[in-house]
Order: C-alpha cells, then sequence, then structure tokens
C-alpha cells in the first residue's frame, strides 16, 4: 500500500493547518498516512557559516530521511505576513541542502487555512510558485477560508468546501 506524510508548515501546537492537514489525510481511500511535526526536526536558524564549519544539522537530515520514506505529501502551509512561516521555510532551506528536489519530484497535495477571508492565498500561491522547482508533483491544493466558522470537532463544516476538499484529495490520491 502507498504511504503519504501530511504535515503542517507551522510549528504551533494548535496548528489550524496541521488540524487540516491531518483531516485531509483522513480521507484517503486507499493509501495509509503519517503525520509528521516539524517540532521533531529542530534546525539551526539556515545559514552559509553553520553550514560550512558544521555537520548538517540533524533535524534536517532526520526530517530528509523522512521524506525518502513516502510516495507523496499533503502539505498544510500557515501563512505568515503573506509567506510561509520561518519554522517551514528554515527546514525547508536546510532540506534543499541535501537534496534540491526536497519532494522527490512526488505528488504533493498542496493548502492552506487561515482565520481571515483569503484562507492563505499569499502563501498558497507562493507554495504554487516554488514547490514543482523543488521537486513537487503538484497535484492539486486547497484553501481553507475563516478557519474558526468552517472547520469544527475536526472536520470542514461548509459542505461546499467539505466537497472541493475531497475533489482535491482525490486528485492527489489518484497521482499516488
Amino acid at each position: 500500500m502507498k504511504k503519504i506524510a501530511a504535515f503542517a508548515g507551522s510549528t504551533s501546537t494548535t496548528s489550524i493547518n496541521k488540524q487540516l492537514a491531518t483531516y485531509a489525510a483522513s480521507q484517503l481511500e486507499n493509501v495509509s498516512f503519517d503525520v509528521l511535526d516539524l517540532n521533531d526536526y529542530t534546525t539551526p536558524v539556515f545559514s552559509e557559516d553553520i553550514e560550512r564549519d558544521e555537520e548538517y544539522p540533524e533535524g534536517a537530515a532526520k526530517f530528509n530521511e523522512a521524506l525518502d520514506k513516502y510516495d507523496g505529501f499533503i502539505v498544510s502551509l500557515a501563512e505568515h505576513n503573506g509567506s510561509y512561516s520561518a519554522a517551514f521555510k528554515n527546514i525547508f532551506d536546510w532540506a534543499s541542502r541535501k537534496d534540491r528536489k526536497v519532494f522527490r519530484d512526488k505528488p504533493v497535495l498542496v493548502m492552506a487555512a487561515s482565520p481571515g477571508g483569503r484562507g492563505g492565498a499569499g502563501v498558497l500561491a507562493s507554495a504554487l510558485g516554488t514547490f514543482p522547482h523543488m521537486g513537487a508533483n503538484v497535484a492539486s491544493n486547497f484553501s481553507l477560508p475563516v478557519f474558526y466558522d468552517n472547520f469544527k470537532e475536526g472536520s470542514i463544516v461548509n459542505e461546499e468546501l467539505n466537497n472541493k476538499l475531497k475533489e482535491a484529495v482525490t486528485t492527489f490520491e489518484n497521482v499516488v
């Protein structure tokens, strides 16, 4: 059976994007999944000086090893000031130093959720522009606006948005 990794581009213990990634993964029918937590892959802030003077950070090495194990990825990105969170950008930068194709040319469902009405549109646009250059076969994408109104008790309560998510998950699963 194929296996994917779902994770949020956030280190928040109450991450709305981790909740969305977990929910999306739970909609898979013929693919198993693990939910990864960026807190398990701590790294220093990326710096060429650190890279030159020290060994490759253990957290980045563990993250790269994890990415090798999966057939695809569900990534839900937190939006900080219109772009990636610092935590995600940092692990992404470190991972790319060992393998420029961070996503290993595997299928990716790219998502974003936010408390506001734009649903992480800025970070989603950044990812859709960047991820293919980093080895992502972007199979589908999804945005969840106004998270606290549209997501309750572990699922999307807005029927139209829930159907859009299920379509995105199905498209992704068919590519995996």
